[in-house]
């Protein structure tokens, strides 16, 4: 058992669909530390010392221990933390949080990899404090594993690279920095002096203790006594119900930049592809539900596809679709409405659906064209006509309804479903230049690397229905 007191919350519901639940409430923000002492901190691991000088807590290093941990007794899921700090250039620290330490061993294993963790070690989510200004490596607002994984972000040379540079740019050596986290459910987000930094989606630990670590210095005598200070420490916390109405936002949501991209009642925000207004047929709402009618299975004859009046370059997309046996429609995005469309060789179509990158929705076990294209690559949730899906996705049976999720950041870019990363890959890479080359888009200068475009549900002569559809940028 852990040391601390756990304290049961559910977590966020973040695409729950129960009619009429209560929405979301949301804590003002409150103050972690109250300015006097340490009542509701535990200090665990080495033996570096913490002090309060005036509204500050001051962790000091010491020689020969191991990695030290202030950490709050209370457990927290869901929350905006906020946090200034400021830390001597020679001294590594971070702040752990949705932390865990525990009195007996434990065994956890990712990836087919088994990772020890000794009684007592803290472990779980570090937001970097990384002041390190000769070294040119500066990762402050960095989100590291603390004696799980190691690094989530930044990951990967080219990231790393950019990281640094971003934090030579707006790091503020031996003075006050501000860091601001969202913990939502699976995602977490980092802004530093009001940057942002950090963005990334992952489950493995969804609540735990909040922790000020002071990084073991070893035998360096050069580093012995470095101090890292942090001030005004506050938490908002986020409490949500198990099932919110379909079509609405949690407190958290709205506090964490999300938004509805279709308010669940009218047309307002979307227009017909073809035109300035929004289809008179082929779509009906209904109880919540945006409902793309059959057609026979042809491409855009009948209502046709229909697109957000706004262009987005950098989002975070989630919705929930429903299909019916044998349906074929699909999520588009960086849509680009002037272009002409095409037919399945690369030809100039009279009618079909509007350019962009897919994200397909097909029933792979009685359409056609999941057997069609390369490797898989016309699948449920792939990258339509280029680049296939994880074969150990998740659907949900037809009939039901599944949520997809797509991440854009930048170039780089992911599709979800079910909560499961199914694919991702980046835009403008030779991996990327290579798949639309060998496609039916090879003829379309500058395919998919548009700097911003439309975000398009199509209309593919097949019953498929959309709600909860959300969206933050």
């Amino acid at each position: 058992m852990n040391k601390h007191t756990r304290i049961k919350l559910p977590l966020i519901a973040l695409l729950a669909f129960a009619a009429f639940a209560p929405a979301a409430s949301a804590q003002k923000p409150a103050a972690l530390f109250n300015g006097k002492n340490l009542d509701g901190w535990v200090q665990r691991g080495g033996q570096a010392k913490y002090h309060i000088e005036g509204n500050e807590i001051v962790g000091t290093s010491t020689l020969n221990t191991p990695n030290t941990f202030l950490c709050t007794v209370r457990d927290y899921g869901d929350f905006i933390l906020e946090y200034e700090f400021k830390a001597d250039q020679r001294l590594n620290s971070g702040v752990q949080i949705r932390s865990e330490s525990f009195d007996t061993p434990k065994e956890i294993t990712v990836g087919g990899k088994t990772i020890k963790i000794p009684a007592g070690r803290v472990h779980g989510y570090q937001i970097e404090i990384d002041p390190d200004v000769p070294r040119a490596r500066m990762w402050s607002a960095g989100i590291y594993d603390e004696a799980r994984r190691g690094w989530l972000f930044p990951k990967g040379k080219a990231q790393e690279a950019a990281f640094s540079e971003l934090g030579r740019r707006i790091f503020k050596p031996d003075d006050w920095n501000h860091i601001r986290v969202e913990a939502i459910g699976d995602s977490i987000k980092t802004w530093l002096n009001g940057t942002p930094c950090a963005d990334i989606i992952d489950a493995m630990t969804p609540r735990g203790f909040i922790a000020l670590q002071v990084h073991g210095i070893g035998k360096d005598k050069n580093k012995d006594g470095t101090q890292v200070r942090w001030r005004n420490i506050t938490i908002t916390e986020f409490k949500t119900p198990e099932k919110t109405a379909p079509n609405t936002l949690t407190d958290a949501e709205k506090a964490t930049g999300w938004r509805l991209l279709w308010d669940g009642k009218t047309t307002t925000g979307w227009r017909s592809a073809k035109a300035d207004a929004f289809p008179a047929k082929g779509w009906i709402m209904k109880d919540g539900v945006l409902t793309v009618l059959a057609n026979a299975g042809q491409e855009s004859v009948a209502g046709g596809d229909i697109i957000t009046r706004d262009r987005y370059s950098n989002f975070e997309l989630r919705l929930e679709f429903k299909m019916t046996p044998r349906a074929n429609s699909g999520i588009k995005y960086f849509v680009q409405p002037n272009l002409d469309p095409i037919t399945g060789t690369g030809a100039k179509a009279a009618v079909g659906s509007a350019i962009g990158l897919e994200y397909q929705i097909l029933d792979d076990s009685l359409h056609p064209d999941a057997k069609l294209g390369r490797n898989g690559n016309r699948t449920l949730s792939s990258l339509y006509d280029l680049m296939a899906a994880s074969s150990d996705k998740k659907p949900n049976p037809v009939g039901e309804w599944n949520s997809a999720r797509l991440i854009v950041r930048g170039n780089h870019v992911e599709h979800w479903l079910n909560g499961k990363k199914v694919l991702e890959y980046d835009r403008g890479a030779p991996a990327f230049r290579d798949a639309v080359a060998n496609s039916k888009y090879k003829n379309i200068p500058n395919f998919g690397e548009w700097p911003d475009g439309h975000i398009l549900l199509q209309e593919h002569g097949d019953e498929v229905s959309f709600r909860n559809i959300k969206i933050r940028n």
